[in-house]
Formats: C-alpha cells, structure tokens, sequence
C-alpha cells in the first residue's frame, strides 16, 4: 500500500534526487567535467519537522526517519549520507533526527539521479572535442549539454568545424561544400549551432563580424548565398522584355538597367503589382515591404518620376520614409486622408507594439 511519506512537505529520498537533478540540468555537473572544479561532496539542506511537529505529528516524523534513512547510503551502500543532530524535545525526549544530507561524490549523484551513462558520453565527446579543437573548452563548461543534446550527431558537427578551419571563405554556395557524412540539409537545420561554435574555432579575419544571425550565416563564414532579386512588371506592352512582362532579375543587375519608362510605381504588397493595371510607359516594382531598401542602388530612378503604393498604417508610412531616403521626389498614391476616411468600414487596428513613432499621413 502506497502511504505519502511526507505530508508535511518534509524533504524525501526524492527531493534530494530532485535537487541533485536541477544541477545536472542547470550543467553544473557537466561544467565541473571541463574546468575540474568539483562541488563534491556537497551538502544539501532538508525541509524538516519544526519543535512543534515532533511533539504533534511524532508517528509521521518517525516515518519520515525511516524514509529518508532507507533511501540512504547506510541502507543501499551507496547515494546520500545523512547529517544528524541530537534534540532534547520536552514532550518525546532525547532524538536523534537527520539534519541535512551530505551527497559525498559526483558517482553517487549520478547514481541517485540515473545520469552515469549521460556523463559517460559526455567525457567521450567531451575528449573527442577538445583533441581537435582545445579552443572550444569554455564553450563546453557552458554548454556542455547542448552538445549531449546533439549526440548522435556530434561527430559531423566536428567534421564541418574541421572544414571550416581547412577552408576559410571558401566562396561557394552551402550545397557545393563536400564534407563527407554530411549533407546540406545538416547544415541548414543546425546554422545556429555551428555560428556558436565557429565563432570559437575560426580567428576573427576569417569571418564577417557585422553578418549576425543564423539567416547571415552564409555571409559570416564566407559562404556565397542566394541573390537577392528585384521583381518588376511592365505595364506597357512597348516596353516587354524579350516579350517577357513579368521578371526577377538580381538587385546588382536591377541596379544597372536601363528602362525607357517614365514612371515606375512601387507597392508593399504583392497583389497590389500582380493587379496593377496597364499604363503607358510604366512599369511596377515589388517592393517587398522594408525589401525597398533593396533599390538605393538603382541611381536611374532618380530620373523617373516614382509613386509609392502602401498600406495606410505606420510600417506602409515608414517604409515611404525609408524610400525616400533614397528617391528624395517619391510621392505616394493613396495613402492620404481621403483614402482613410472613404473607407472606414475596412479600418483595424494596429497593435501598440507594432507602432512607430511620426505623423500618419505625409
């Protein structure tokens, strides 16, 4: 028959488990392993009967003596040594109660909490890491359990490191690298790892500091990414190219045309392009929302006459200030007051977090 052993809420062989379990968890054990500093032995506190207690709850203390003592190194020969003192209580007399618990190795930690496989593994990783790369000490004192979370894997993680320290920059795409056992889709799904670590393995000149975040891995290590693009419509048949309408071409390659339009037109949303309707001697530009930092290179609409359409909110107005930083005379098209109060019925609200700072209607 089960029985609560503690209804008090008096310390039990599983709070002590519980205790040495958020050490291991917080990778205190595992940091111990690298910088060899040991918090063993180690004692721990009890939540124990207070003087009224003993004299109240006497048959509920006795069995909590016996709990926490069967659950001891004295019962099982191995775990957690109990502390005791010596109290004269009034009401039941001289007794000798657990105090605290002393936890006297990490061995009998990792036995009580079922973690000396997790360690084995952890020293072997730990000694294959470090004989190829003795850099990445520090890195394993404070993540030392990232890199068991990562175990089946952990040699083709060294594997790419050792790539990377042999090829510094190599200027080619990520599905271009030959790394034996390791395919891109590794790469792709572990980019914040590897940064992590390769931050530590490569010296600073072999990386880009000012490329920050997993979507700039390719850029920080060298690596060459996915072009940006520009995509366009032309709204007048005269001006197709090659008999296309539609296109997306490279942000450099967008730079450097020379359309023979007059007016480009520059709308946040997709749908706004896909449904703009023809014009003589226009063309439309996707702007892809804050993407129209993308055209500050493109020196020739300086000579166009250049309308933005955005959305009526304060990112639709910010991203015409950012344009505009860029193409001083774009003018905006329907984004005034007009526009705002002729259609009430479709006004939202905006979050207050999503909010920035300025007048709403330029």
């Amino acid at each position: 028959m089960n029985r609560k052993v503690s209804p008090k809420g008096w310390s039990g062989p599983a709070d002590i488990a519980a205790q040495l379990a958020r050490m291991w968890d917080d990778g205190r054990m595992v940091a111990a392993r690298i910088t060899g500093e040991s918090v063993f032995p180690l004692q721990l506190s009890l939540r124990r009967p207070g003087v009224e207690e003993i004299g109240s709850d006497f048959g509920e203390v006795q069995q909590w003596v016996r709990a926490l003592d069967a659950g001891s190194s004295s019962a099982k020969g191995h775990g957690y040594q109990i502390v005791w003192r010596d109290i004269n209580h009034r009401q039941t007399g001289r007794q000798r109660l657990p105090d605290a618990v002393l936890v006297p190795t990490e061995a009998d930690a990792l036995r009580l909490i079922g973690r000396h496989a997790d360690m084995r593994q952890f020293e072997q990783l730990a000694t294959l890491t470090l004989n190829q790369f003795p850099q990445l000490s520090g890195w394993l004192a404070r993540r030392g359990l990232v890199m068991l979370e990562h175990a089946p894997a952990w040699p083709r993680v060294l594997a790419i490191l050792s790539w990377f320290a042999a090829n510094r920059r190599p200027q080619l795409y990520l599905r271009q690298l030959d790394i034996p056992g390791v395919d891109s889709k590794f790469i792709e799904t572990r980019k914040a790892l590897l940064a992590e670590l390769l931050d530590q393995v490569l010296p600073p000149e072999a990386m880009d500091l000012s490329a920050i975040g997993a979507r700039r891995f390719e850029a920080r290590y060298g690596l060459r990414g996915k072009p940006p693009t520009v995509r366009f419509r032309m709204l007048d048949p005269r001006h197709y190219l090659g008999g296309f309408s539609d296109l997306s071409v490279p942000v450099a390659q967008f730079a450097q045309a020379r359309f023979e339009v007059a007016r480009v037109f520059i709308t946040e949303n997709e749908i706004n392009g896909l449904a703009f309707p023809d014009k003589p001697d226009s063309m439309v530009v996707f702007g892809g929302g804050y993407g129209v930092d993308r055209l500050a290179e493109a020196a020739w609409l300086r000579d166009k006459e250049v309308i933005y359409w955005g959305d009526i909110d304060t990112h639709g107005f910010a991203i015409l200030d950012r344009l505009r930083a860029h193409v001083p005379h774009a003018r905006s098209l329907l984004m005034d007051s007009a526009t705002l109060m002729a259609h009430r019925p479709m006004w939202g609200c905006e979050d207050a977090d999503k909010r920035f700072g300025g007048e709403l209607v330029r």
